[in-house]
């Protein structure tokens, strides 16, 4: 009998995988499967984007400048470009007179006893070693001449070739995620084009004969699982395929999941449990494996994960506020393996918790809370958090409201019997994170 036949005829799940062993479970079969190339940090393979395209892609390749920034030497004040031997003992007291050449910038030339104009950036003067300010100049245009009060050394305000980077120096290492100011040093450093990898595709199946589009009847409910799940994707990076709704037929649910194996992800929302109706699992075994069938965490535990002809299958539940959180805890994650990097930290808030949050031993519990600022008054002094967080809702994991309605969740660990009002928390702002 296979393990998802098994499972079936237990009433509920006598065995409930650790988080963090099914995550290794799930990666480790994404990193082993025939789809994954020894060869290249990115399963779902690479393309060359233009920089200004790149925000938010991941490097394919290591990337060093193609050019010195600046390139040339180039003032770093506006003044006068001079040579420092000729400012020698000047002072306000005592100032150099030195001629003003003709043009500005690198249209003149510096020889003994000039100086040219220059602006913040311009190009050094044949001929110049230093920047005067022009603070410490006093210009005689009717004599054409120039009053140098400052003394200077060789190089002052002068910005040397290469200051900001050097030719060949490495910028960045593949699996680098870009942001906007590094589309900028990018470009400066010679480069119009960059190799990125691939952006995960994703077939997203909303399953379960009871969802309808819209107005639903007695029984029927709207579908938002799938709608949610496919816009994360898109915001976490990855390109999703919103499917129409599978009913709870083995060979419809077979043939969807096929469908989409061209697909670097395939997942599914509900039909996950070990009910009547549940026969995702089913259908993954058939196909391929089941690699964990229910985990440790609240809510949430009835995930099915997979794999089928080397395609990641990630069967969520179909509770709203489940499937939320295995698509954070399993999908995210299973998106950054395929792009050659590893899940970067939640941004979190640190608050006090308002109400305790119940928890069992061996489960890790997502607990969904609204945070509230404090004033210095609220607070027992500047240690105190400046943020409250008040658990939205303790259970239920299908009240979407509760998760629409929160800014974060605090996570209780699998060791723990809750956590205690009072306690200072970490709350994970999953949503804005990408």
């Amino acid at each position: 009998m296979k393990g998802a036949d098994r499972e079936r005829t237990e009433a509920g799940f006598k065995v409930r995988t650790p988080v963090d062993e099914a995550r290794r479970v799930l990666r480790d079969a994404i990193e082993s499967s025939d789809r994954a190339d020894d060869e290249s940090a990115n399963p779902v393979g690479t393309e060359t984007v233009d920089v200004e395209r790149a925000d938010g892609r991941v490097l394919a390749t290591r990337v060093t400048a193609a050019r010195n920034v600046p390139h040339y030497r180039r003032a770093a004040m506006d003044g006068y470009a001079v040579r420092a031997a000729d400012t020698f003992g000047a002072s306000e007291r005592s100032p150099e007179v030195v001629r003003i050449a003709d043009g500005e910038g690198a249209d003149a030339t510096v020889d003994a006893g000039t100086a040219a104009r220059v602006h913040t950036g311009s190009a050094l003067p044949e001929g110049a070693d230093a920047v005067v300010m022009i603070e410490r100049v006093v210009e005689l245009e009717e004599r054409g001449e120039l009053e140098i009060e400052d003394a200077l050394a060789e190089g002052e305000n002068v910005a040397p070739i290469g200051e900001d980077v050097e030719a060949d120096q490495t910028l960045y290492e593949a699996g680098h995620r870009l942001r906007p100011s590094d589309l900028g040093l990018l470009r400066s450093a010679g480069y119009a084009h960059v190799p990125v990898a691939n952006r995960p595709t994703v077939g997203v199946v909303p399953t379960g004969e009871e969802l309808v589009e819209d107005d639903p009847g007695p029984g029927e409910v709207i579908e938002t699982n799938a709608l949610t799940v496919s816009r994360l994707v898109d915001r976490w990076g990855g390109r999703s395929t919103y499917r129409d709704v599978v009913t709870d037929d083995f060979d419809s649910l077979r043939v969807a999941i096929q469908r989409d194996l061209t697909k670097d992800v395939v997942v599914t929302t509900g039909g996950s449990s070990v009910g009547e109706r549940d026969l995702l699992p089913e259908v993954i075994d058939d196909l391929g494996e089941v690699l964990v069938h229910g985990v440790g965490l609240k809510p949430g535990h009835p995930v099915c994960l997979g794999i089928v002809e080397g395609t990641p299958v990630l069967a969520l539940p179909g509770y709203p506020v489940a499937c939320i959180v295995n698509a954070v805890q399993f999908l995210r994650p299973t998106l950054r393996w395929l792009e050659g990097t590893t899940p970067d930290p939640h941004p979190t808030t640190r608050a006090t918790l308002e109400r305790k949050i119940p928890s069992e031993p061996g489960t890790r519990t997502f607990a969904r809370v609204r945070l509230d600022e404090r004033t210095a008054d609220e607070r027992d002094g500047d240690d105190e958090p400046a943020f409250a967080a008040t658990p939205t809702r303790a259970s239920g994991s299908g009240v979407l409201s509760s998760v629409a309605l929160a800014d974060g969740w605090v996570v209780v660990d699998d060791d723990r019997e809750g956590i205690p009002a009072g306690e200072t928390v970490a709350v994970e702002n999953w949503e804005p994170s990408a």
